[in-house]
């Protein structure tokens, strides 16, 4: 089958949709042999039934990496690129099995010889593969000039689309239509908008490459059945899956290609578009409108070249020679590297073959390896990563199989059957199943390598079992995750008059019911479905619910916005987070703004429901007030946040005024010495004017010591450092405990040793003691007692606080009286600056 062949080679070229593959089988059960290579496991799964159907199980074989089917008497084979069974003297791995001389001949998707990853496989083919009587080589038109000049002998036959193929624009995924495809490129994708077509159309089929042919093929019956009105896939759809599509939407036109996300080309696009029509039945194609917008964007350029297919023909194939030199593994090495003399065959970038067969050969005792054992470990090096784990983490797989098949023996017996067994579990999500499915393909892989196994047949047997098990464990999963059946028959039902013809009513307490029954609850403006409800077609009509309750949540929102300001309260619990809640309900979020006294607001998910005036009236009526809020309660904060940056004030006072509002309207005396020491007469009367107090221990506003404005406080203070709540005293407190809740307590209390104590008190006994001290200036001892005791025992003050709050105002205990040291005078040469950012931190004393 190598090289020329006195048969006849013809060339079918064409867009999607031309019969290419129909023709092909025709040609092929007109001949008394013959084999295929197809781009897909899947596919050539699917060309293989149809011939069995025709010619009967005994004449048809199967032959694919992870399946192989082939009776005795087989006359015609159905393939993957990979698995043809040509002559390879080179040492390619695969394509050993089966007869090498066939009457027909055929490869389809030729044009994927540009395929980074592939493409040299399909080149190959398209160079040698050869039928003794006729071949064809199936692919794009824009493969015709290399056809042209590669193999001028070749027949070129050009076959236009059997129908019209028109662009349909975007859509929202409500409102697509019956016997649509929707194409995404990852898996997630691929879930989440089944998952939404389940709510919105009774579910979807789900398509994957991943997928076992026996999921897909569940999957897709299916659709062709008229269970589901929908296929969600990736866009190994568009390598020749015939199905009954009547519109292909297009998730996205980005792709991550394995090495960077890049745009689809026109081929590509054309190539999965051509999905929709079937046969003489027209078809469309458009994009999928998601999350409000339009979603992705054809260009007119794009639009004009798939619905007139016209590409820019292809200027040059992917190639990697098929003349392999196994004198040694460098050697070896060096031949897969080698490049073509034709400059219309460029050299294929390195597989994840040739990646494992590198990092192989780092270790000496493989790069010493020749002949026959060279052969067997590039045959190892061909195991597909189908787990898709890297070449580093595969070449350890690699490399366990080499060490046993290379000098002619088996792999371990218990090895391979302690990892089936292992994958033989049909528990779990579809994320494990799917995992799973991938990891029991190269355990069947490696099954069909006769030269690898004792008992080959045996295995092949039982990993076909441990597929299949995990394949109708996954089609299941997949079914009642995607799929809910009554759902699907009452959207037919309905048919014309929609679900928003159905009854929606809301009762005075809530209850949502549509029509009769009762679905769920609206609280505030969170709807919730009735768990108890047992009504078969919940789903269709919990969407019609969400659909009709637009009124009445906008009614809810006027109703509110009309209201007093007594329905809305500042939502803070201990520990969570921080925001505006009314008539008991959370309705927003509050986030770091401009600065601490003007927080942003992140309305909930809920509110999206509204419509958009009803939700910027909501919006509007909550920020203003919080605003009122805010001065209400922390009016003086506000003040010195405005102040900081008031030329009106000098330097020093727009410095401690910036400082103090950051840090909440409360700072030890300290932290603010050098702009307090630069404060004149004048300056003094201003701060005394912004009803800032400049105490003995700590400088703070006293009106924000009141418990509504520390509640206040410790919400925004909270909300612009990211931290949840802290737990506040109980209003009115003098004095906390040690262990009080050190972020709460440093907004309003300052600690001596055991105890905690208000700040404005504090400052009462420090005033107290520099009066009595001012009073006696004789000496360094002071006649009468510095201590306010009258105050400290109201408050309990034990002798150690006392001593310590003594201590940092300046007087220390001696021979029973008390004698002014100066401490705190020496404290104002060395000031430790406030950390801005940090006011919690600040407040406490702490250090960042």
């Amino acid at each position: 089958m190598a090289g020329r062949s006195d048969g006849i080679v013809r060339a079918v070229l064409g867009p999607t949709n031309t019969g290419k593959t129909h023709l092909a089988i025709e040609r092929m059960c007109a001949h008394s042999s013959g084999v295929i290579g197809f781009p897909l496991r899947l596919l050539a799964r699917e060309v293989y039934d149809r011939v069995v159907k025709l010619k009967g199980e005994s004449k048809v074989a199967l032959l694919t990496g992870e399946e192989r089917i082939v009776p005795p008497t087989a006359r015609y084979w159905l393939c993957t690129a990979e698995s043809m069974p040509v002559p390879l003297p080179s040492g390619v791995p695969g394509g050993t099995d089966g007869p090498k001389d066939f009457a027909f001949c055929a490869i389809d998707e030729a044009q994927l010889g540009t395929d980074p990853e592939r493409g040299h496989v399909f080149t190959d083919r398209m160079l040698r593969a050869r039928g003794r009587e006729e071949t064809l080589i199936l692919g794009s038109a824009s493969l015709r000039p290399l056809v042209r000049q590669l193999i001028p002998e070749a027949e070129i036959v050009s076959r236009p689309r059997f129908s019209t193929l028109r662009y349909g624009g975007a859509a929202k995924l409500s409102r697509l239509p019956p016997r649509s495809a929707i194409v995404a490129f990852s898996a997630e994708q691929v879930y989440a908008l089944a998952e939404m077509l389940r709510r919105f159309k009774g579910g979807a089929a789900v398509v994957m490459g991943a997928l076992s042919p026996a999921t897909r093929n569940a999957q897709v019956d299916m659709f062709m059945r008229g269970e589901v009105d929908y296929l969600v896939a990736t866009d190994a759809v568009g390598m020749g899956l015939n199905m009954d599509v009547a519109h292909v939407a297009f998730a996205g036109l980005d792709k991550f290609d394995g090495r960077r996300e890049r745009r689809l080309t026109i081929p590509e696009m054309a190539q999965i578009a051509g999905r929709a029509g079937r046969h003489q039945r027209d078809g469309t194609f458009g994009t999928l409108g998601l999350g409000g917008d339009n979603g992705p964007a054809f260009t007119d350029e794009e639009i004009n070249a798939v619905e007139e297919h016209r590409f820019r023909p292809l200027d040059n194939l992917y190639w990697r020679s098929a003349d392999l030199d196994f004198t040694d593994v460098g050697a070896l090495i060096h031949s897969l590297e080698a490049r073509s003399d034709d400059p219309l065959l460029r050299p294929a970038p390195p597989g994840i073959d040739l990646a494992v067969l590198k990092a192989l050969a780092e270790d000496p005792a493989v790069a010493d390896r020749k002949g026959v054992v060279a052969r067997r470990l590039w045959a190892a090096c061909g195991l597909p990563d189908f787990r898709k784990v890297g070449p580093m983490h595969h070449a350890r797989m690699v490399r366990r199989i080499f060490n046993y098949i290379a000098d002619g023996g088996h792999i371990s017996h218990d090895w391979f059957a302690a990892e089936v067994s292992r994958l033989d579990n049909v528990s779990g999500d579809i994320e494990a199943l799917a995992d799973r499915l991938a990891g029991v393909r190269s355990w069947a892989y490696i099954a069909h390598r006769a030269d690898w196994l004792a008992e080959p047949a045996k295995w092949a047997e039982r990993t076909r079992h441990v597929e299949s098990r995990l394949s109708d464990a996954l089609h299941a999963a997949l079914t009642q995750r995607f799929v809910d059946r009554r759902t699907a028959v009452l959207v037919r039902d309905i048919g014309a008059r929609g679900a928003d013809a159905l009854p929606v009513t809301v009762a005075a307490d809530g209850e949502v019911s549509v029509g009769p029954e009762p679905i769920g609850h609206l609280t505030g403006f969170e709807f919730k479905v009735d768990p108890t409800a047992r009504l078969a077609d919940k789903r269709l009509l919990l969407a019609a619910a969400e659909r009709r309750l637009g009124d009445e949540l906008d009614r809810r929102a006027r109703d509110l916005c009309a209201g007093d300001d007594a329905r809305f309260t500042l939502f803070a619990p201990a520990g969570g987070d921080i925001g505006i809640s009314a008539d008991g309900h959370l309705l927003a979020r509050l986030a770091p703004g401009r600065s601490l006294t003007e927080p942003a607001l992140r309305t909930v998910r809920s509110l999206d429901r509204l419509s958009a005036p009803a939700r910027t009236e909501l919006r509007a009526h909550m920020e203003a007030w919080l605003e009122r809020q805010v001065k209400r309660h922390v009016g003086d904060l506000a003040r010195l946040t405005a102040a900081s940056s008031d030329r009106h004030y000098g330097p020093p006072v727009r410095a401690l005024t910036a400082m103090l509002a950051d840090a909440g309207g409360l700072l030890p005396r300290k932290a603010l010495a050098e702009p307090i020491g630069q404060l004149d007469r004048p300056m003094r009367a201003a701060l005394h004017k912004l009803k800032v107090r400049l105490g003995a221990l700590d400088v703070f506003a006293p009106s924000l010591l009141k418990p509504e404005a520390q509640r206040w406080r410790a919400a925004l203070v909270a909300v612009r450092s990211g931290q949840p709540m802290p737990t506040l005293p109980r209003p009115g407190a003098s004095v906390l405990p040690a262990d009080a809740d050190r972020l709460g307590a440093a907004l309003a209390y300052r600690r001596f040793g055991e105890l905690w104590l208000r700040v404005d008190l504090a400052d009462r006994l420090a005033a107290f003691a520099h009066q009595a001290r001012a009073a006696h200036k004789a000496g360094g001892e002071i006649a009468l007692d510095p201590v306010d005791r009258t105050l400290a025992t109201s408050l309990g003050l034990p002798e150690d606080t006392l001593a310590r709050l003594m201590a940092e105002v300046g007087f220390r205990e001696q021979s029973g009286a008390w004698a002014w040291r100066g401490t705190h005078q020496r404290t104002r040469a060395r000031p430790q600056p406030a950390r801005p950012g940090n006011a919690f931190a600040a407040l406490a004393g702490l250090k960042r």
